[in-house]
């Protein structure tokens, strides 16, 4: 119980002295609001069903099973779930990737593990693996948005993350610059998967925007070709049904 109190009384200390942004508005968290503010929290949408079984895309026939993207092609993993409508976070995921908000990364992983606890629990997984970033990109940004996100989740649930086994060895073009034929292409030998990926059974793939689904695609395909049996992903966002 005194452990508590005094990891409380830090806590608030912290907030104090290095105050959080809101991941919704920016602004400063107010004290004792946690990780997001009151406020922002009904703003927040997230994807509900019918949802697509396959990829997690919002569906508004709650009798079709799947979305027209996932009618029309096959995945390479087996399925997944996203946690937010883009419209309602762009901004969002925006800063945290290109303004430097790693902070978000805690609050993103605290709703996914509430959010999506009942799925996490049947996705039965003994590893997570983060999407990689090629090292310049790496470079650049100073972080993988991905990997802080992976980390979050890890702390919770108490799977470990690998985040060596997928490495990005070749450099790709933005994959919002292309149609769906151009991200396939585009994604080809982009992936190297290290040896001790054999030690693995089930993993959770985890990005922060799901589009096509290509990038997930690609790196499911290599980690089955390597003996992975089952490949999930979770991601916070997802578009619209294509």
């Amino acid at each position: 119980m005194m452990n508590d109190k005094i990891i409380s009384i830090v806590k608030k200390a912290q907030d104090i002295v290095f105050p959080r942004r809101c991941p919704v508005c920016d602004d400063i968290v107010p004290v004792g609001e946690g990780l997001v503010c009151d406020g922002c929290r009904t703003k927040i949408r997230y994807i509900s069903v019918p949802r697509c079984r396959k990829c997690s895309k919002q569906i508004l026939n709650p009798d079709e099973m799947l979305c027209e993207d996932c009618k029309r092609r096959k995945h390479a993993y087996d399925f997944g779930y996203a946690l937010y409508d883009y419209q309602s976070m762009k901004n969002s995921i925006y800063r945290f990737k290109y303004r430097n908000r790693c902070e978000y990364a805690d609050f993103y992983a605290q709703d996914i593990c509430k959010k999506l606890s009942d799925v996490i629990k049947v996705m039965d997984a003994d590893s997570i693996i983060p999407i990689p970033l090629h090292a310049d990109k790496l470079n650049s940004r100073g972080y993988n948005q991905a990997q802080l996100i992976a980390e979050g989740i890890s702390k919770i649930i108490k799977i470990p993350v690998y985040d060596s086994i997928v490495t990005r060895i070749r450099k790709t073009v933005p994959q919002k610059e292309l149609d769906i034929a151009g991200r396939q292409n585009n994604l080809k030998k982009a992936f190297n998967i290290a040896p001790d990926v054999v030690e693995l059974n089930k993993t959770i793939l985890i990005d922060d925007i799901y589009t096509t689904g290509s990038t997930i695609d690609s790196v499911a395909l290599e980690l089955k070709r390597h003996g992975v049996g089952t490949v999930f992903f979770i991601t916070l966002c997802i578009g619209e049904g294509i």
